[in-house]
């Protein structure tokens, strides 16, 4: 979906795919027929965007088969698909049974991970529109936050230095431009805008800025106008930002409340979640952890890890991608103010901070059992329910759809 600015510039909307597991190009084809297609009809248009997320696998064959990447795009063309961004912080396996502390391999530090988002911009350079330009990619936040040294730290910086050279490279050969967000994450070296603007230093920052998660945001409590102003300050771009909510607890204490926050404790993904404290922001890798009970005298802090439980005097919010237009049942709620408040400051003003926007809810199978869409079709009426609202938010802020 595309949407004219005030001030004559095009902002993309898409989805992420990430939500359909696939890890081979035979499996992103079926995506693209059994799921795609169906939200674009759903959406009545006759064009949407996705944000197409390629393991390696499938992005392996793409590189060494011109063919299949001829199919891609015309496959792409004929559902009335495009594609302006990729997900490319998954590596693969992420339709697995259990994903958890995976999703973070191979990291910044690792030759395949340079390799890989090299791929993902060379494919995105040959998938974009003919009358789009720019493509952006966004990428996991260096590494986990375990051993990771001045020395590690000096190997990422060092292959996003590669890969700045090397998208420079590309648009020289195909006139497109694509741009590298790394995303912060809750337990993540990168974890914060703060810890961001850190990590790129030195870092060719014309290519390689920040992707905003409006769920990551929230749940580590970063106030979205500080965190804008920070990076606006240090001049790091953000090539895209994901629109996403949280899980929010306002009164964690409540045993209603801790019931009602178990049937998000599953076994698929982390669910980092956080707490503001009067000694400073708390908090554990997995929700199973928040909800153990505390052992006397222990304060945990961020990503301690397996351990007793969180402070519970203050509101909780757990890494749990929430559908954007169907927040929990009370007594939870969802961070979706955080996602309208970063929104409008993103493009609200005279001029938009980034022009790709991802929904990014990935987690409906994650879901409590009778919130999961039991058929294709149910998942295709949240995915553009979703999208439906992300439109009507640009819409309010004064862009305009365009056909």
């Amino acid at each position: 979906m595309r949407f004219r600015h005030p001030d004559g510039s095009t902002v993309h909307l898409a989805y992420c795919t990430n939500v359909h597991p696939a890890e081979t190009l035979d499996g992103v084809l079926a995506q693209l027929r059994d799921h795609c297609e169906p939200v674009r009809r759903r959406l009545g248009r006759d064009r949407i965007g996705i944000g197409l997320w390629l393991a390696r696998a499938a992005a392996h064959t793409l590189t060494t088969d011109p063919a299949s990447l001829r199919a891609l795009r015309t496959e792409l063309d004929r559902r009335g698909l495009e594609v302006v961004t990729l997900n490319g912080f998954p590596y693969e396996g992420f339709g697995a049974d259990e994903v958890k502390y995976r999703v973070y391999q191979p990291d910044w530090t690792r030759p395949e991970r340079l390799a890989h988002t090299t791929d993902l911009a060379r494919l995105l350079a040959a998938l974009l529109p003919e009358d789009v330009g720019e493509g952006s990619v966004s990428t996991l936040p260096l590494a986990w936050r375990t051993s990771f040294d001045a020395r590690a730290a000096a190997t990422a910086r060092t292959a996003l230095i590669t890969l700045a050279a090397r998208l420079d490279a590309l648009e020289e050969l195909t006139g497109r431009s694509i741009r590298i967000g790394l995303e912060p994450e809750p337990g993540c070296t990168v974890e914060t805008v703060a810890d961001a603007v850190t990590a790129l230093t030195d870092v060719p920052r014309h290519r390689i800025g920040v992707c905003l998660d409006t769920c990551h945001l929230a749940t580590s409590f970063e106030d979205p106008r500080t965190a804008l102003d920070a990076l606006t300050t240090a001049g790091i771009t953000v090539p895209k930002a994901q629109l996403s909510a949280a899980l929010h607890a306002e009164h964690p204490h409540l045993p209603e409340v801790r019931a009602a926050l178990g049937t998000f404790a599953e076994p698929r993904f982390l669910h980092q979640t956080r707490t503001r404290t009067a000694a400073g922001l708390r908090g554990t890798d997995d929700l199973p952890e928040a909800l153990a009970t505390p052992e006397a005298g222990h304060a945990p802090g961020p990503g301690t890890g397996p351990g007793p439980g969180l402070p519970d005097a203050t509101p909780w919010r757990a890494h749990f991608h929430v559908p954007l237009h169907a927040p929990p049942a009370p007594p939870l709620g969802s961070t979706l103010p955080v996602l309208q408040e970063t929104l409008a400051l993103l493009v609200g003003g005279p001029h938009p901070l980034t022009r790709h926007l991802e929904v990014e809810t990935y987690t409906w199978q994650a879901l409590p059992a009778d919130r999961r869409p039991r058929t294709r079709a149910r998942l295709a009426e949240g995915i553009a329910a979703e999208l439906t609202l992300a439109r009507d938010l640009l819409t309010d802020l004064g862009l305009k759809e365009l056909p």
